[in-house]
């Protein structure tokens, strides 16, 4: 479901602490966080942000076609490791 236009999107107000503080400087650095939940904004745009995956922090960087997505989206928590082989070997 879609969240009301009245509340906004969700970000983490940290994490948008910290972005607004880097363009006033005008820095780019990574920045970490555990957020997955944050939506992404178009301050966000340009920044690399690193998102907690359950194991480790993912480097995101923030282009203008993720505006909208949520950052855990492009930090994926499973490991694929592809189908099972079928070997004929075997089967025999």
């Amino acid at each position: 479901m879609v969240r009301s236009l009245k509340k906004g999107p969700f970000v983490a107000n940290d994490l948008l602490n910290k972005i607004e503080k880097l363009n006033n400087k005008g820095k780019k650095k990574v920045l970490v966080t555990w957020s997955r939940a944050s939506t992404i904004v178009p301050v966000m745009i340009g920044h690399t942000i690193a998102v907690h995956n359950g194991r480790e922090h993912i480097p995101v960087f923030i282009t203008d076609k993720m505006v909208g997505h949520k950052l855990g989206e492009f930090s994926l928590t499973r490991t694929y490791r592809g189908h099972a082989k079928t070997d004929k070997k075997s089967k025999r």
